[in-house]
């Protein structure tokens, strides 16, 4: 064990491409550590969703050991029960959990999942996932009071990121950013800690909302359009935060920007449902006459053999007898079953797109273990330049409005990676071609002088 401290700066959704490339020009603060840090991009968990990827960061463990594939999750093999991944699904030991046993002090600021806070050794405030500032958010309780007398009202989230107001939404994502690393710069000097991290959500909402403002390759791109630049602006706002930060670290502290995935445009919405009921594989009591959520209600299970999920990524979930309630594929056809939808799927082409190709993994081609109630399959449209839309009563397997309220952007495979060790006599470590999200917490434990536990998954950097 050393004395050295680590703070890490989460930046969900950071996108490589735009960070160390595109707008690296604005972010001079950015651009000064990369001379002197270990960095590149850092590829993510599949899938590249929030929940798992910052908890699969922090402990080291794949979604399939997490039990986490999404932010709702089966709970059993019947049709109706999905819960909210909060921060009790997650079971491994993080970072703050393994150094807190040897009495090191850590300080957890709104990593997903956090919400409900744990009782850790130091101070824990709730994610995105919190409901409300009236509910409890804070380990200990006392620190949201603390918290709004010092620094002001804390800001969970943006309100409906999903919107057509955009001034609205742009100042809210200022506003987010800002309150969170307000709360960062007061933790950090008032409370004891050995390792800190924090993660804003802010660019996350920004690609969401503003990505085809800023992009001249999107669909819907219009030139001279009154956000066009505001992307530029937006990374170098963030820039001038990480310098609040980084000001205020001592030579003993490493520093880490890390973000869970990246961002690329998005060319539509795939609407697995309709092409599940277009193929065969799906049949509903009555087809709907607008656009309607799927409900288990609305399916007749006697001669359904499978159904999805909507999101950035497809969930598609096979009806087997004697797993589901009213199963219909006998499991002696299972792997005949799933070859001929994965051949159906990679199958699929795409309306005024570029997107060439669909992925598609069975879980056990991905992960060692699968606890909870892992989908079938897991589907990647167009290799995320397309989304899964999950609604029925669209009328088309295509649709270039999503379902869910006006988003701009996917996920990306690969997210941000800096660490920077101002104890490290070298000007620089030099720019890692191959970092996993997984290296993550192994690396954090070795800086601090841990034995990496049996079980991570990642290695350790040099």
């Amino acid at each position: 064990m050393s004395d050295k401290k680590v703070f890490v700066i989460g930046l969900d959704c950071l996108a490589p491409k735009l960070a160390f490339d595109k707008y690296i020009s604005d972010m001079p603060t950015l651009s000064e550590l990369l001379k002197r840090s270990t960095w590149g991009p850092m590829t993510s968990t599949i899938p590249p969703i929030t929940c798992p990827a910052w908890a699969c960061m922090t402990t080291s463990k794949e979604p399939g050991e997490l039990g986490i594939y999404g932010f709702r999750n089966r709970v059993d093999h019947s049709y109706e029960r999905l819960a909210i991944a909060t921060s009790y699904a997650v079971k491994e030991k993080a970072i703050w959990d393994i150094i807190g046993e040897k009495g090191k002090k850590s300080i957890v600021v709104a990593v997903p999942p956090s919400y409900p806070p744990k009782k850790i050794n130091g101070c824990m405030v709730g994610c995105f996932l919190s409901p409300d500032i009236d509910s409890d958010y804070t380990f200990p309780k006392e620190l949201a009071k603390d918290i709004k007398n010092n620094v002001g009202q804390y800001l969970i989230d943006v309100r409906d990121f999903r919107t057509n107001d955009k001034k609205r939404l742009l100042k809210e994502i200022y506003d987010l950013t800002k309150n969170r690393f307000d709360t960062a710069v007061y933790l950090m000097q008032n409370k004891p800690w050995d390792f800190f991290m924090f993660v804003d959500m802010g660019p996350d909402r920004f690609h969401h909302g503003f990505w085809s403002y800023c992009d001249p390759e999107h669909n819907k791109y219009k030139k001279d359009n009154e956000f066009k630049d505001e992307m530029r602006k937006y990374y170098a706002f963030i820039d001038t935060q990480i310098k609040r930060i980084l000001d205020k670290l001592d030579n003993n502290t490493v520093l880490c920007i890390v973000s869970d995935h990246g961002a690329k445009k998005i060319d539509g919405c795939f609407c697995i449902n309709e092409w599940l009921i277009q193929k065969g594989y799906l049949k509903l009591k009555e087809n709907p006459k607008e656009i309607t959520k799927l409900n288990p209600s609305m399916i007749d299970w006697e001669n359904t053999s499978a159904w999805g999920e909507g999101g950035y990524y497809g969930r598609i979930f096979f009806n087997v007898k004697g797993r589901e309630t009213q199963g219909l594929i006998p499991k002696t056809k299972l792997k005949e079953f799933s070859g001929k939808l994965i051949k159906d799927l990679e199958n699929i082409k795409y309306k005024n797109s570029e997107a060439k190709k669909t992925i598609v993994y069975e879980p056990k081609q991905l992960y060692k273990k699968t606890n909870g109630v892992a989908p079938d399959l897991l589907v990647f449209f167009g290799d995320l330049l397309w989304r899964s839309a999950g609604s029925v009563g669209i009328g088309d397997i295509y649709t270039f409005e999503n379902d869910t309220g006006p988003d701009d952007a996917n996920h990306d495979w690969q997210g941000v990676f800096v660490m920077y060790d101002p104890s490290e006599r070298q000007a620089a470590s030099g720019k890692k071609q191959e970092v996993s999200i997984y290296d993550f917490a192994p690396t954090v434990l070795d800086k601090m002088g841990f034995k990496v536990p049996k079980g991570m998954k990642g290695k350790v950097l040099g």
